[in-house]
Order: structure tokens, then C-alpha cells, then sequence
């Protein structure tokens, strides 16, 4: 039996044959798709295997699943960064980037970890020129906290960070945030 959660209110139980879980080589969102290893069929599908033409096997339902940080755009960035109560972790990143693809696992697990702490969010960097040009962003993937509508002083970050040194360097920037 496996359960789903949705949201705090809804949950989905399914009964499966033992799955293995894949991580999606094509998603930088980080959906997952899992396989039956006994019949091979396509249970869950990722969001990006649909843009590749790819499909499952059509009598299996599918569902998607994601986790991790939401992707925003320039429209959204206003609502969901400057006026958000938490303080915001802006990754900005680009599909054709190696260390965005090596870090994603680690922001995915800062989304769940320091969740109700701190909202994650991902900026296509070829989709958003304009917050390119406004936040001077020169490499990928770059990290900006923001607090109350601005930049955290000291707390952008450029390039690929390994999961234990994210964790020291989000702990004392909200540390210093919080004191503030």
C-alpha cells in the first residue's frame, strides 16, 4: 500500500506491486516516475516525459508527482518573493546547466527540510531576462535569500554547493535574518 499525501487534507492510497523509484533524467523540477520492476509498466509519470513524446502504457492511470521548489517567472516574482511573510531562497537556474542539474536533489531537499521556515523557488534564467538583469545575475546556479521584499546582505551564492555546506550556509544566514 502506498500513500500519497496531496495536501494536508487529502491523501491518495494505492494499492501497487513492489516500485522502484527513478529520478527523472529529464526534469529539473525533480518529478519522479516509478516503475513495477515485475511488468516493466509506467506507473507515475514525470511532467517532462509528455514534452518528449514519450507515454506509458494507456490502461495504467497516470499521476504526477513532484516535490521540491516552485518554478516562477517574472509575473509571479513579486507575489510569491517580495511579499511572501518567510523569508525566500530565489534559485535562479537554466535547463542546459550542468551544476543546476548537480544541485537540484540538495534545493529539493532544502524545500522539505526547511519547510515552514523558508519558501524555495526556481527562476528559469533564459525565461527571465529582466530579473537576470535587475539581480545582476552572472553564473548559475545562483542563490539569493530575500527577507521582507529584499536582499539578504551576504547571501548570494554562485555555483554548485554540496548538500552539508548548503545547510551551514542556509542555517546562518536565517540565523541572521531571524536576529535582525
Amino acid at each position: 500500500m502506498v500513500t500519497i499525501t496531496l495536501n494536508p487534507t487529502t491523501s491518495l492510497r494505492l494499492s501497487v506491486p513492489p516500485v522502484r523509484i527513478t529520478p527523472s533524467a529529464f526534469n529539473l523540477q525533480t518529478s519522479w516516475f516509478i516503475r513495477s520492476p515485475s511488468s516493466r509498466r509506467l506507473l507515475f509519470r514525470s511532467r517532462s516525459w509528455g514534452k518528449l513524446g514519450l507515454r506509458g502504457v494507456s490502461s495504467v492511470p497516470r499521476f504526477v508527482i513532484s516535490c521540491g521548489p516552485t518554478e516562477i517567472n517574472q509575473s509571479q516574482f513579486s507575489e510569491t518573493v517580495l511579499t511572501s511573510d518567510l523569508p525566500v531562497l530565489v534559485e535562479f537556474v537554466a535547463d542546459w546547466c550542468g551544476p543546476c542539474k548537480l544541485i537540484s536533489p540538495a534545493i529539493d531537499w532544502v524545500s522539505q527540510e526547511y519547510e515552514g521556515r523558508l519558501k524555495v523557488v526556481k527562476i528559469d534564467h533564459d525565461s527571465n531576462p529582466e530579473l537576470i538583469e535587475q539581480y545582476k545575475v552572472y553564473g548559475l546556479p545562483t542563490l539569493i535569500l530575500f527577507k521582507n521584499g529584499q536582499e539578504v546582505p551576504e547571501s548570494r551564492r554562485e555555483g554548485a554547493i554540496t548538500k552539508v555546506k548548503l545547510k551551514v550556509y542556509l542555517d546562518a544566514l536565517l540565523e541572521s535574518v531571524s536576529v535582525t
